[in-house]
């Protein structure tokens, strides 16, 4: 999903008399398109993120989350990788799927918090419906997930569902 028209943002203010400019790979300035504008806001916000506690930071966490899975047509299952110290390692998309589900596949996840030493997950989906209500299915996931991961002593902090501009966090709702 990188673009090479982002070399450089002239201003991240917004008003209506200023406005958002990029320059592109050949160094010529013009007006940022909407997917544009989207893009540098999640890329600014996964600096934001990365390092940052996902604990003690939650709203930073979850407006990177709405902004990445909140507009999505097809749902996304995606693993937010934590340290020892709930700091964020990284943010993978791991599967994608149609307008109503999604595969995920526990054997991925274990290999993949493997492959970064992640001590902790927030497991991470969005609803494109824009209900962030869990399915029973997405219980069901997130038990066989907590199972898994426990066999190589990765913990699941959370399982958070991204419907629209909501976010449905699991542990907060006693499920985990």
């Amino acid at each position: 999903m990188s673009h090479d028209l982002f070399s450089s943002l002239v201003s991240f203010e917004f008003s209506a008399s200023v406005p958002l400019l990029v320059c592109d790979v050949a160094g010529e300035y013009r007006l940022a398109e909407a997917d544009e504008v989207l893009l540098a806001a999640q890329r600014l916000l996964a600096r934001r993120v990365r390092g940052s506690d996902a604990l003690s930071s939650p709203a930073l966490v979850r407006d990177f989350l709405r902004l990445r899975h909140g507009a999505l047509e097809c749902e996304v299952f995606a693993v937010v990788h934590l340290d020892s110290q709930n700091r964020v390692l990284d943010y993978v998309e791991m599967f994608r799927g149609t307008v109503a589900q999604t595969s995920v596949y526990p054997r991925e996840v274990v290999k993949d918090a493997m492959a970064r030493n992640s001590a902790a997950l927030l497991l991470v989906h969005g609803h494109p419906s824009g209900l962030a209500e869990p399915s029973l299915a997405d219980e069901a996931l997130t038990q066989t997930l907590k199972t898994a991961l426990s066999l190589v002593d990765v913990r699941v902090v959370d399982h958070l569902i991204v419907g629209g501009r909501e976010i449905y966090s699991m542990a907060e709702h006693g499920l985990m």
